[in-house]
């Protein structure tokens, strides 16, 4: 009965109280999506129709450039009312006092008890106020080509050890050209690939606190990642410069044998290559194991307009059956109780290397240094001790400088 008034108010323009929003009300919305199958145009509809009044502004930013854009627009002045935003940016954007406090608005929220368990704990501030609302989540872990394991009698590897074992046996030359034209693994070198690089360095008791990038244990795990490259030759020639496409893209087309990712790529994995590839958790590397936990969240900014409006929408995404449509798309994880308990889009082996690898899922730092580590400093220094310019010491003590200046 109270959302019929609203609504019928809203349509004639009426002036509500507060908690409500205003009619003809536009709300920027800056997202991005990386798959072609976009189902942001039905959300805004269907939202419209359920809100007269609110009108979507929705606009995909490619994710090479989106946190450039979002900072950048900020300063401008430009911001928009609400956008999709990961834990890296998070202290950045409250020095820069762009976000807008929604706690109150959570808790009076009737989707909160939806939510999954400790989701809201995970992307809190520091400060302890909650700025973001969760809208999707993944763990890392490994992928592998089973059936290439299966044709060289090798075993699944569990360790940094037996995974630098498997990965030189993988790597191979099969058209006889003298040059391998499979590689053991897809390494991401360009922005991004921090993940990969941690799950072979964090895992050895690194830290981010002051000399914790200088011990021999973080030394050696870079080290670890560049000889894989450089002397072992398991990675392919482009990996300094590989991102997201070109590493998925290769190990779909046969090109690596081995990767990391998460379940959002595991539907085009197996529409490309079906029962031969297959997952487990990333390895133990120096007495442990360290892989991403992927969030991702919803946001208003602090100069928004609407501000009442935008919570409706970004509310609007987090609530089941949307949330659904919307990660159907982004092929990962629902954060309502609802959508899971009926999830189907996954099978089963990657939901198992999700779950198995969520005990030892980390987020990076929630400090202001992290967004620059993940957009400048560690792609630049991984390039450089990739190809040989600078040394695994002289990029851990670069990260270091980075954190403990």
């Amino acid at each position: 009965m109270q959302r019929t008034i609203l609504a019928a108010a809203l349509a004639a323009g009426t002036i509500l109280g507060a908690g409500s929003a205003q009619a003809d009300e536009t709300v920027r919305f800056w997202y991005h999506f990386d798959n072609a199958d976009n189902p942001m145009s039905a959300l805004v509809e269907k939202f419209e129709e359920e809100n007269p009044g609110i009108r979507i502004e929705a606009e995909n930013i490619p994710w090479n450039s989106y946190y450039d854009n979002l900072y950048t627009s900020i300063v401008a002045g430009n911001a928009p009312d609400a956008a999709m935003v990961k834990m890296f940016a998070q202290p950045r954007l409250l020095e820069m006092g762009a976000l807008e406090p929604i706690g109150e608005m959570v808790e009076a929220w009737e989707g909160k008890a939806d939510l999954l368990d400790n989701l809201l704990d995970l992307t809190k501030a520091s400060d302890g106020n909650t700025y973001y609302l969760p809208i999707q989540y993944v763990v890392l872990y490994l992928y592998y080509r089973q059936d290439m394991l299966d044709e060289l009698g090798l075993e699944v590897p569990g360790t940094c050890d037996e995974f630098r074992d498997v990965a030189m046996k993988l790597t191979r030359d099969t058209d006889g050209d003298g040059q391998p034209d499979i590689y053991g693994f897809g390494f991401r070198g360009g922005k991004g690939g921090h993940d990969h690089w941690g799950s072979f360095v964090l895992s050895r008791d690194v830290s981010f606190e002051p000399g914790g990038m200088l011990t021999e244990e973080a030394i050696a795990g870079t080290q670890f990642v560049v000889d894989l490259f450089r002397e072992d030759k398991v990675f392919p020639p482009s990996a300094p410069n590989d991102g997201f496409k070109e590493v998925i893209g290769a190990f779909q087309a046969g090109k690596t044998a081995m990767t990391i990712h998460h379940i959002g790529s595991s539907a085009d994995m197996v529409e490309a290559l079906g029962d031969k590839v297959s997952a487990t958790t990333v390895p133990e590397c120096g007495g442990g194991r360290w892989t991403a936990f992927g969030d991702e969240s919803t946001a208003i900014l602090s100069s928004a307009q609407n501000k009442e409006a935008a919570w409706k929408w970004i509310s609007f995404l987090s609530s089941a059956g949307n949330n659904a449509l919307f990660n159907e798309a982004t092929g990962q994880l629902p954060v309502t109780r609802t959508d899971s308990a009926s999830w189907t889009l996954h099978e089963k082996r990657f939901v198992d290397a999700t779950v198995n690898s969520l005990p030892f899922a980390e987020l990076l730092p929630n400090v202001p240094e992290t967004s620059d580590f993940v957009n400048t400093v560690w792609p630049v220094n991984m390039q450089r001790a990739l190809t040989g310019e600078i040394t695994a010491r002289q990029m851990n003590e670069a990260i270091d400088a980075l954190y403990n200046p």
